[in-house]
């Protein structure tokens, strides 16, 4: 019995570690306000970050400004540089954040109990049976 106690334990720990429970919002298209992002929570693969993305670019005397929310590996955090789309260069910056819905247009986020709880519940139902 000591011994199930502790493969239990430990199988709930590896669960736990591997499971993707980050939450966050993704942009259904990309907007050119933060208000006009079409954002849905979604579960993220295991290993990803919530991404949010500013782009900006000019067509004529026109300032574009775009807006992206997403999940996304780690390697594209932190990154800034150029990209070509629609005919204009676009300056972008690539911010990510590691709790539940953070990357929300202009709020800075903390962990949500309800993510942490719906994480926690297969474990909890493994300790019930």
């Amino acid at each position: 019995s000591h011994c199930f106690v502790v493969c239990l334990g430990l199988f709930i720990t590896f669960y736990l570690m591997h499971r993707g429970c980050l939450q966050c919002y993704t942009c259904v298209f990309p907007a050119i306000s933060p208000m006009d992002c079409m954002k849905f929570p979604l579960e993220c693969p295991a290993g990803q970050r919530c991404l949010s993305s500013v782009a900006t670019g000019r067509r004529g005397a026109v300032q574009l400004t775009i807006y992206e929310k997403s999940c996304a590996v780690p390697t594209q955090c932190g990154l800034a540089g150029q990209k070509y789309t629609s005919g204009v260069y676009f300056n972008y910056t690539n911010d990510c954040c590691d709790t539940d819905l953070c990357n929300a247009a202009g709020s800075v986020g903390a962990l949500s109990l309800r993510g942490a709880l719906l994480c926690l519940l297969p474990a909890l139902g493994l300790l019930l049976v």
